[in-house]
């Protein structure tokens, strides 16, 4: 399910309202949160793997936990990160947290950041997903304006099997894939 592109909002309205949340890398409860991506992925990465955070946002948090714990990691974020150079190298992870419902080109955005894993490498993305159209009509994550794009269980399916990749749904919001290799 996705908003038709004429109801996405400008940039400028997008970043104000980005500039609203409160990411803050010496948050207790925002790690907390994150810790439903980083405590699955860290089990599965080898000593010194380098990672990039796709969508790093204006408080940067989970790169800062992946490096504390030994995974010097990059951001890239559109409006808050720029630095096309991060496209130039290749990661044993990326991240996506809370960043794939703004996709305004989801299977190109998608492509772009699997072109730049490593074979073995991991992709972790949390957000969360539709589980049917009945609990959609009413679900909170449909009403943030920068929500442009929903994902479901199939969706990552269709991934797995376009990239080739071993996928592991870990909780109601966390997906690994693995690259080949």
């Amino acid at each position: 399910m996705h908003v038709p592109p004429e109801a996405f909002l400008s940039a400028d309205e997008e970043k104000a309202y980005y500039d609203l949340h409160q990411n803050d890398p010496g948050d207790a409860g925002y790690r907390r949160f994150l810790s439903r991506l980083s405590v699955p992925l860290l089990h599965r990465l080898a000593p010194g793997s380098l990672g990039l955070d796709f969508g790093s946002g204006p408080g940067p948090t989970l790169a800062v936990m992946f490096t504390e714990s030994g995974f010097p990691t990059r951001n890239y974020d559109p409006i808050y990160a720029p630095d096309n150079r991060v496209w130039q190298q290749h990661y044993d992870f990326v991240t996506a947290s809370e960043v794939v419902e703004h996709l305004k080109s989801p299977l190109a955005d998608l492509e772009r950041i699997w072109s730049v894993l490593k074979p073995g490498g991991w992709l972790g993305i949390m957000t969360k997903r539709v589980w049917d159209l009945q609990a959609f009509l009413t679900w909170h994550y449909k009403d943030d304006p920068t929500h442009v794009i929903f994902f479901c269980d199939r969706t990552f399916v269709w991934l797995a099997r376009h990239w080739s990749a071993t996928l592991e749904i870990s909780g109601p919001d966390v997906v690994l894939l693995q690259k080949p290799g």
